[in-house]
């Protein structure tokens, strides 16, 4: 459900304003209206916002290049030295790409030296003085003429598949034209002196790397610049949500707070050097959403907030379903083994996590471990275990078990379609008491006459002894549903408006009815095709290994863990998606939800 809210009006003289807002945020309690106001100081804000993304970034950064497994402890946060992080990753980076350009280069060279071995350059330039032309060339070898080693003077430094590398030892100038080859021009470093290069480079390389590890130790510092960063974009946020009043002398501003904290608020309020304000909301006011649900249903609160928030006046949907998203899970995934697998899971990550964890990582896995026991219960319909019937063991205990629980796939069709058609019902029924809270009664009787149709054709249908199809009673009942239906869609208009509207009405509810309710086969067909994956790999795992004392069990284990894995993946994803679909398309179309309602955010101050 949806907590009651009260409407808070604030009247503050303009000298304390700055110190009323930090008491404001001190306290925590109050949803602040933001107000857009022409004169807010844009640079400003867009400069806090500018540094807070390239924190951001540098502490993705520095996340890139922490060894998790090492079990270093983190610094200390200091969020003035945090500021300077940004600009440190910089310098490092800018570092990196010199190296990495000059180790290209270098490398470069070196491949080009490598075929002539290591020899120093000023010796051929001692050679070159001497009056001696030395060139390096690379022929082909179907062109290579051993001749030229007379001729000219080759010397051979080394033959490949392909290709042959040779220098020339002359005082002719023309040797290029000669042998028809053109001259290779070659690094003025020797190959050793490239070597050393790349090997001191790679070191500074491996330097700027552990420098960004060392950095990373102070992510705590980049999370406390964060915080304050957030802090002031708020706050400006808000202090330009007054609204100047009697000539700039007083500012007003607005806000919300959940009924039950109230008198915490007015205590610490009258307090305050401020005039104050306090009412209940009015129809065209945009109230903030806090939810206010028992312990089961605020672990689907997650789920409810995917689609979007129910407006003030209407009801909260969160509570009503919850049970059947639970259901819809568990028929859809349907496989004991997977169900205890997610359970085991979960609870295990409780178990282990439970100093660090946080309140929201704990609120999803308990959601996990009630839907991983909602499958095992779901998969005892039909005995699926990891790709095994359950059912085909031979015991007294798993006989009767399947005596009384065991669904056939038509069983299991018929089970979805009746599932879907309470469900559809149960929101119509919502539907009537949440046009009730947003309208009024009167604007309720047509669902209340389509309502009270439909079920008293489930009951004709379901006890034909005790209210026979047609019967009186039946009758009786059709006409009176009727009359709602057809005269009171549109309390207030023409009843000849009314009609119209009915026999649209009356069509949209024959089509649009059925194809909510076939909707609801895809938990069938879902459980289905995973029950029938999961029989495949078990039976691969078996099938395809050797008849080998050693290689066969581990075969069988790597497929058996390898493909369940995959089943499980692409189900539970199918699992949570389509009773997603069931949700927010069928069970809130059928309920008129409308949403549009935004989150109840208190102005606080962030901490770590």
């Amino acid at each position: 459900m949806v907590a009651t809210m009260k409407k808070f009006v604030f009247l503050a003289f303009h000298r304390d304003w700055d110190q009323f807002l930090l008491n404001l945020r001190n306290m925590g309690m109050i949803h602040v209206v933001e107000h857009d106001r022409k004169n807010i100081d844009e640079d400003k804000l867009y400069s806090l916002i500018k540094t807070k993304k390239e924190l951001e970034e540098a502490k993705k950064v520095l996340r890139r290049n922490r060894d998790e497994k090492l079990d270093v402890a983190f610094n200390k946060p200091n969020a003035e030295f945090g500021y300077s992080i940004p600009a440190e990753i910089e310098k490092i980076e800018t570092e990196r790409s010199l190296l990495n350009q000059q180790l290209m280069i270098a490398s470069k060279e070196r491949d080009m030296l490598k075929p002539w071995g290591n020899f120093d350059p000023a010796q051929i330039e001692l050679l070159k003085v001497a009056g001696y032309n030395i060139n390096f060339f690379i022929s082909p070898n179907i062109k290579y003429n051993p001749e030229w080693e007379e001729l000219y003077d080759v010397i051979v430094v080394k033959k490949e598949s392909s290709r042959t590398y040779f220098v020339t030892v002359s005082k002719k100038d023309n040797i290029s034209e000669l042998l028809d080859l053109e001259v290779e021009k070659l690094p003025d470093v020797s190959f050793g002196s490239l070597e050393d290069i790349i090997e001191s480079v790679n070191k500074n390389l491996i330097k700027q790397d552990e420098a960004l590890v060392k950095l990373s130790d102070n992510i705590p510092s980049l999370d406390a610049a964060i915080n304050e960063l957030e802090n002031e974009i708020q706050f400006s946020k808000v202090v330009q949500s007054g609204i100047p009043m009697a000539d700039n002398k007083v500012i007003l501003l607005q806000g919300w707070a959940p009924e039950d904290s109230v008198p915490a608020i007015e205590q610490y309020l009258n307090k305050e050097s401020v005039y104050y304000e306090i009412s209940y909301p009015k129809p065209e006011d945009d109230v903030p959403i806090k939810f206010k649900n028992n312990r089961f249903a605020r672990l689907f609160e997650p789920i409810a907030e995917l689609y979007e928030l129910p407006k003030y006046n209407e009801i909260d949907l969160t509570p009503y379903f919850a049970p059947f998203y639970m259901i819809f899970f568990g028929l859809a995934l349907g496989d004991i083994g997977y169900g205890a697998f997610l359970l085991l899971l979960s609870t295990v990550f409780k178990a282990v996590k439970k100093k660090s964890i946080s309140m929201t990582m704990r609120g999803t896995m308990s959601l996990v471990q009630i839907l991983g026991a909602s499958t095992m219960i779901c998969g005892l319909l039909q005995g699926g275990f990891f790709g095994y019937n359950i059912y085909e063991i031979d015991s007294p205990f798993i006989d009767n078990l399947e005596s009384m629980l065991y669904f056939d796939n038509s069983q299991m069709f018929t089970l979805s379609l009746i599932l879907g058609a309470v469900q559809i019902m149960f929101g119509m029924f919502l539907k009537i008491f949440n046009r009730i809270k947003q309208f009024g009664f009167k604007h309720a009787l047509s669902t209340i006459g389509w309502f009270v149709l439909l079920l008293s054709i489930i009951v004709s249908y379901l006890s034909p002894n005790v209210v026979p199809m047609g019967g009186t009673i039946h009758t009786g009942v059709m006409i009176a549903s009727g009359i709602l239906i057809v005269f009171f869609n549109s309390p207030g208009k023409n009843p000849l408006v009314n009609i119209g509207t009915s026999l649209w009405d009356t069509y949209n509810m024959a089509t649009g009815l059925l194809g909510d309710i076939l909707s609801y086969v895809r938990l069938f067909a879902l459980g289905l095709s995973g029950g029938i994956l999961a029989s495949v790999f078990s039976s691969l795992a078996t099938g395809m290994s050797p008849d080998q004392a050693i290689l066969g069990p581990l075969v069988t284990i790597i497929i058996f863990l390898f493909g369940h894995a995959i089943n499980i993946f692409m189900n539970t994803l199918g699992a949570f998606v389509h009773p997603l679909r069931l949700t927010f398309v069928e069970f809130y179309n059928n309920s008129e939800f409308s949403g549009g309602g935004k989150k109840f955010r208190p102005f606080a101050k962030a901490n770590l």
